[in-house]
């Protein structure tokens, strides 16, 4: 129902903020998180035109830029202001998806532009190096050489990495089957280097005393018999790279970039990098077309007898 002054009522307004809560983790299948996110950029949106007395299903294009104008206003950063764009972006197109208005005025709003930022990629070396700095005499030695190997070998995110399960192996196809962003499941091939070490570390997996939930992860906690976390693979990476005298930004996703800088450089297609990733769009996988070719300056700079000294 709407109140005598043509605006949403409370209870109409909440109605179609739990029916969005429903789309983004139903329909779209995002997750808890990312959905809550995106219901905080919804709240700053309606906050923003209660303000100015202005009925959502009345906001222009024009509104929506004077949204976005004073995102800039109040200081936030363009790569947060995009993220609050691409959140109201997603409501507008609910609302005209579920009859709540006719047009979506969101479909042109266009994000800040935001300069690229490159990630830091590590040579095979700095690999090799951050694998022999682990103490292989503790079974969490061990676990931690088969994370690390399957990180690079597979190109997994941290939180791909801490959900997989001893079902998603399948060693005699060289594939593992991984759970993407949005639940999405794709098939990565594994090395056999990778698969060498998890053999080493399922040999000692068997002594873990496994929390009941846990058994079907593939990494677990010695301690707690629970699965690794992100925070518990962030340490561990960050820990391995001081030790291996390495000064580069290193994280769990620094593997990952590694692994699709060096596939690109040795030739690999770059809709199949895309596959392996589990990008939904090419430009996302493009990124590192800019690694390759700022890698390719600096030989360039360093090595042509024109840039000499």
């Amino acid at each position: 129902m709407k109140t005598e002054r043509g605006h949403y009522s409370q209870s109409e307004q909440d109605t179609v903020l739990k029916k969005y809560r429903q789309y983004l983790l139903l329909e779209k299948s995002l997750s808890l998180n990312t959905a809550e996110a995106y219901m905080d950029d919804v709240l700053k949106l309606i906050s923003y035109f209660s303000d100015s007395g202005t009925d959502l299903r009345d906001v222009s294009l024009d509104d929506l830029h004077e949204f976005a104008a004073a995102l800039g206003d109040l200081g936030i950063a363009p790569r947060s202001q995009s993220r609050i764009i691409s959140g109201v972006r997603s409501f507008f197109r609910f609302l005209n998806i579920e009859g709540y208005r006719q047009d979506d005025p969101g479909e042109l709003l266009e994000s800040p532009k935001i300069g690229r930022h490159l990630p830091d990629v590590l040579s095979v070396q700095e690999i090799d190096s951050i694998l022999q700095a682990i103490d292989r005499t503790t079974p969490e030695g061990q676990r931690n050489r088969a994370m690390i190997e399957t990180m690079y070998s597979c190109g997994l995110r941290v939180s791909e990495l801490c959900s997989l399960k001893m079902a998603d192996l399948f060693p005699e196809e060289g594939f593992v089957r991984v759970t993407g962003k949005g639940s999405k499941q794709r098939l990565v091939p594994i090395s056999g280097k990778a698969l060498h070490e998890i053999d080493l570390y399922l040999s000692q997996r068997c002594h873990i005393d496994i929390k009941a939930g846990a058994e079907p992860f593939l990494f677990l906690s010695f301690r707690r018999g629970k699965p690794i976390s992100r925070v518990m693979v962030f340490d561990m990476v960050k820990e391995l790279a001081a030790m291996a005298g390495i000064r580069k930004n290193v994280s769990p996703h620094t593997f990952r970039h590694s692994f699709a800088t060096h596939l690109l450089e040795g030739g690999a297609n770059l809709r199949a990098i895309q596959a392996m990733l589990g990008h939904e769009k090419i430009s996302t996988t493009e990124i590192y077309t800019h690694i390759d070719r700022s890698r390719l300056c600096e030989e360039i700079m360093s090595h042509h007898p024109r840039n000499s000294r």
